[in-house]
């Protein structure tokens, strides 16, 4: 099966348990088509580029899976029906990805850095 990265944008106003339940709901949509989770992140309350929806802020979350086309269209129709979902995006990979995100493993490069130094 083709592997997937699925980076969702959740209101602002949502809290961290109502994040949890939301992104386990579409856990549950890939599992339930026979995919598989890789890696769940949560990335956190980050401000946005721009207003989406009179939000400046939003909880971003990463879903990597190994699942067919069929669970990711039903799980992108599912974030298009909800209000609670500001943006989503999913793309193909070729390879499963190693290790944290670059968006988490930012602050451990500094320290990476310095100590090669």
């Amino acid at each position: 099966m083709p592997y997937y990265e699925t980076v969702f944008i959740a209101r602002q106003d949502l809290g961290e348990s109502q994040v949890k339940e939301i992104t386990e709901s579409y856990e549950k949509v890939i599992k339930d088509a026979g995919g598989k989770i890789l890696k769940t992140e949560n990335w956190g309350l980050r401000t946005l580029a721009y207003k989406i929806n009179k939000n400046r802020r939003g909880h971003y979350i990463l879903i990597e899976s190994d699942t067919p086309a069929p669970a990711i269209h039903e799980m992108e129709r599912q974030m298009r029906l909800s209000e609670d979902i500001l943006r989503y995006m999913s793309i193909k990979l070729d390879a499963p990805t190693e290790g944290p995100s670059v968006i988490l493993d930012k602050g451990n490069k500094d320290t990476d850095e310095k100590e090669a130094a």
